[in-house]
């Protein structure tokens, strides 16, 4: 017999909530959400509040990424939901199963004209994977668990369910709810096998992988099928550090030597998009590994597009049974180009220069960093160069916008990761543009004494549109910020802590000050204006 519970409709969406591994909730105050606030606080269910919902979302979204299951955010009704639509867009380009529950003004006088009245179904739906107004207050737990179980099912991607005010608020006795399991997706095994014998008989093969090898929890079956079939591996997103930099098939700088040469290109979880040139690899054939068939390609015609759990596909892939090509001297003519792009970045990120070069930033902050230090990407051009020069341990150690490229993600990511990793360095690299967009919210961090590393590249500009427009047009405008501005001083007034650096000599210490402080620091360095992160465009 079905254990029974009865309780308001907060305390029935929290329990079905937990059930899933839910732990936490991320919010910024509202009426109309007042019961699941009553559901968190008497059973000690943590809440972290923001400043503003798109903050709430990206928290949500950042412990959905770093611990690879649902992370919550409950957004009031009206502006509350609207505000976290750039949160659940990022999250859906992102296939983080992030769960938003919106306020909504009452069903019965719905179209009367009640406060904060709008149906946000229709707003967030093309953006989610699963969007329902929930109009009964027994029928929570059954929409919860649905709406979880989409979330959690690959292509995996955030869900929304919004909640009428006396939904919400009335008393329901209901059957505990139970998690539903989801079972992984099996490819088909003649493509999987197709695939494998395309990588074993090429002579120059390269494996790009991507953030679903991560999420998917594919890492080991990356490492086996790479080390299995012998191919040397890149990788984007958060599966970066599937393979740690010092294995001998990663590989990072070389990357335009490998995919300028190689005679197959392998894609395990990550799109075909602006970041991989589209797909379009010059004379080799591409094989795209996805974790659900909506994900393959429609605008490549790859060799082979195996479409399933990814643990499955690459454990396939080691065990492939046929004659394998000796890559050896591919890997040998890559690592010598990776070698000397090693040399060169070394130079550049040892650079003494005043306005101190972007490179230089990171080359002081690898030597700070922890091994399983969480690093945090908000900006353009800044975040570009960390990108380049920055190459984490470990898997499941970076987060970036992704390809929506939606600035203002840095401090909800940075509470994300704080609350999922109390004990881990959490550094943000943050363009001073994209300051603007999320900086108050180290108040949020400063009172609920979750301390993180702010560095923020300053060099006064909109750096991935002022150089691009002076060689189009001659000119720019609208691609100036302050000059010299003290972001610094700005978390010191949210009672953090900063400092500004001007001189390249002074980075290092002020990083070890930022990294000791226990409190929100920012580092406020001035970079060089005219050093931009080369480009062919960054309007692809």
């Amino acid at each position: 017999m079905a254990e029974r519970i009865e309780g308001h409709g907060g305390q029935l969406a929290l329990a079905a909530l937990r059930a899933y591994g839910v732990r936490e909730m991320f919010t910024l105050s509202g009426g109309h959400v007042f019961p699941l606030y009553d559901a968190a606080h008497t059973t000690g269910f943590p809440i972290y509040d923001v400043r503003h919902e798109q903050s709430a979302v990206f928290a949500a979204e950042a412990v959905a990424k770093l611990q690879r299951r649902p992370g919550l955010a409950v957004l009031t009704a009206g502006p509350g939901v609207t505000n976290g639509i750039s949160g659940l867009t990022s999250a859906y380009f992102n296939a983080s199963p992030v769960v938003v529950l919106g306020g909504r003004a009452p069903a019965f006088r719905w179209g009367s004209g009640s406060l904060q009245e709008i149906d946000h179904v229709p707003l967030v739906a093309p953006v989610t994977k699963h969007a329902e107004t929930v109009l009964a207050t027994d029928d929570i737990p059954r929409a919860v668990g649905a709406a979880v179980t989409a979330a959690l099912t690959p292509h995996r991607g955030p869900v929304f369910l919004d909640l009428p005010l006396e939904v919400v608020f009335s008393v329901a006795d209901v059957d505990a709810p139970d998690a539903a399991a989801v079972a992984p997706v099996e490819a088909d095994p003649d493509e999987v096998a197709r695939a494998a014998g395309l990588i074993a008989g090429a002579h120059r093969p390269v494996i790009v992988a991507g953030s679903d090898v991560w999420t998917g929890d594919a890492v080991e079956a990356l490492r086996a099928a790479a080390e299995a079939l012998q191919v040397p591996v890149f990788t984007n997103g958060m599966g970066r550090g599937a393979l740690p930099p010092g294995h001998p098939l990663a590989f990072a700088k070389a990357r335009r030597a490998a995919l300028g040469g190689a005679d197959l290109v392998v894609v395990v979880g990550t799109p075909l998009d602006f970041r991989l040139g589209f797909g379009d690899f010059g004379d080799a054939a591409v094989v795209h590994v996805v974790d659900s068939p909506g994900q393959r390609a429609q605008h490549v015609q790859p060799a082979a597009a195996p479409a399933g759990d990814l643990r499955l596909v690459l454990t396939a892939f080691a065990d492939h049974p046929g004659d394998r090509v000796d890559h050896a001297d591919w890997i040998a003519q890559l690592r010598t180009a990776e070698e000397a792009a090693k040399a060169r970045d070394a130079e550049a990120m040892a650079a003494d220069t005043d306005p101190i070069r972007p490179a230089r930033v990171y080359g002081e902050l690898r030597r700070v960093l922890a091994p399983d230090a969480i690093t945090i990407g908000d900006g353009g051009d800044f975040v570009s160069y960390a990108g380049k020069y920055l190459e984490p341990a470990q898997p499941g150690t970076w987060l970036d916008p992704g390809p929506y490229g939606c600035l203002g993600t840095g401090m909800g990511y940075a509470m994300g990761a704080r609350v999922s990793h109390p004990d881990r360095q959490v550094c943000v690299l943050m363009g001073d543009g994209a300051a603007g967009f999320s900086l108050m919210d180290v108040e949020s961090l400063v009172r609920q004494r979750l301390p993180v590393v702010i560095v923020v590249g300053n060099n006064g500009i909109w750096g991935l549109e002022k150089h691009p427009m002076q060689a189009m047009y001659g000119y720019d405008v609208a691609a100036d910020l302050q000059p010299e501005l003290r972001y610094d001083r700005v978390v010191e007034a949210l009672g953090g802590a900063g400092e500004t650096v001007a001189k390249a000599a002074d980075l290092g210490p002020a990083l070890e000050r930022a990294f000791a402080a226990g409190v929100p620091y920012l580092v406020n360095v001035l970079t060089d204006p005219a050093d931009a992160y080369p480009r062919s465009s960054n309007l692809a």
